[in-house]
């Protein structure tokens, strides 16, 4: 049975891939639903369910190293003030007002609700970051840094929710509050950031020296990355380390320091990504039951808009005093709509706490953590793709300069 549902999911989960990509839409719902399909009729094998949480964590890594190799901090000077904000002001005023609304609308506690807005408020990156490369490829709205500022934003985004749903998930764990757990959100940046400049130096050093295949350089990454996912787990009880802030920043600094490397790396972790996508996005859909899809569905969509009509207004204010004109802006806001890849990675995250605890209370909220994170997806994803392609060449214009202006010179 375990090869059987290997099969299903490699060749009914790439055939429906390629069509979505023929058809235009994005290849990640047809995965999501195939999961559902194949668990509804009993074609997922209960061990391949059992190590789940494992293989998104493994797709979380990939994403994030292919993030890091993507980031170029060059770019992120040049749009300056707005890339920063974005990069955080959105999804922390999103994950407020899922935070606020959670118990009201969906019976969670307020650290369960800000736990679900930690997990939504981050854009995905499988949608948007394509995208964007191709509006640069064709010159769309570069000579204002709309592409790059998006891309960096986004990147950083992610970043920042995974940092918060890190800390909710450490307190719903048990975890005491006091100040240590609060002084853990930095100190785990810090620490983080500092050992991926680190490693990334001594690796950009290893790789200068020792000549190897690019295939061979993105396993030693990747095994390094695993390595820090466990001693993030062994060290977590005494100071606080952000192991997924290490992966990117690697990334981040194998990119400033070999850039052509760099790219070739990225181009490896694409096609990485290719198969890992397919089981991320399978596995989230087959862990779901249908049941509590119907159950939640209404006020799980109401707060879905709501908490993305107060992000669109966020966005907009992040662009206030730059030289971008309204349609401009709108794109922008448009751009930060899509949800996928981080909330399948960690969507199941509580759920996963409550099933090692043995604690039904956190099961249930988990369930629906899982639940609304899917609709989140189903909901967000083709709309956000669809109004991104409609939208690139009516609300940003072709650009002849390369040069970025963004704030306005007072």
């Amino acid at each position: 049975m375990f090869f059987l549902s290997l099969t299903l999911i490699l060749v009914v989960g790439g055939i429906l891939g390629f069509l979505a990509k023929k058809i235009r839409i994005p290849s990640l719902i047809v995965y999501l639903l195939l999961g559902i399909a194949l668990a509804y009729f009993g074609l997922i094998d209960d061990s391949l369910l059992s190590v789940s949480a494992e293989i998104r964590k493994i797709a979380l890594i990939i994403i994030l190293i292919k993030a890091g190799l993507s980031l170029d901090l060059k770019d992120l000077k040049k749009v300056g003030r707005p890339a920063i904000l974005l990069s955080f002001i959105p999804a922390v005023i999103e994950m407020v007002t899922i935070g606020l609304l959670g118990p009201s609308l969906l019976n969670l506690t307020y650290l369960e609700s800000f736990l679900l807005g930690s997990v939504l408020g981050a854009v995905s990156p499988a949608v948007v970051v394509p995208r964007m490369i191709k509006m640069i490829e064709t010159s769309q709205g570069t000579n204002k840094g709309i592409p790059q500022m998006i891309i960096a934003g986004s990147s950083l985004d992610d970043i920042v929710m995974i940092v918060c749903y890190t800390s909710f998930l450490t307190i719903e764990g048990g975890s005491s509050l006091n100040v240590m757990t609060f002084l853990n959100v930095p100190i785990s940046i810090v620490l983080g950031v500092a050992v991926g400049i680190i490693v990334g130096l001594v690796l950009s050093l290893f790789f200068k020296k020792v000549h190897m295949r690019d295939s061979l350089k993105l396993s030693i990454i990747l095994g390094i990355c695993f390595g820090f996912v466990f001693l993030e787990s062994y060290i977590s009880k005494w100071v606080g380390f952000s192991s997924l802030l290490t992966v990117i920043t690697i990334g981040i600094v194998l990119l400033a320091r070999r850039k052509t490397q760099a790219d070739r790396i990225a181009q490896k972790c694409d096609r990485l990504w290719t198969v890992a996508e397919i089981f991320l996005f399978v596995l989230v859909g087959a862990s779901i039951k249908l049941d509590s899809v119907w159950s939640i569905i209404l006020p799980a969509l109401l707060l879905i808009v709501v908490a993305l009509i107060i992000r669109m207004i966020g966005v907009f204010t992040c662009l206030i005093k730059t030289n971008l004109n309204f349609k401009e802006r709108l794109f922008v806001a448009i751009a930060y709509v899509p949800k996928a890849t981080v909330q399948a990675a960690i969507g199941g995250g509580l759920l996963d706490l409550g099933n090692s605890m043995g604690n039904e209370a956190i099961k249930a909220a988990g369930m629906i953590v899982l639940t609304v994170s899917v609709i989140a997806i189903l909901f967000s994803a083709p709309v956000g793709a669809f109004a991104i392609d409609l939208s690139m060449n009516k609300l940003t214009t072709r650009d002849t300069s390369s040069e970025l202006l963004i704030e306005k010179k007072s």
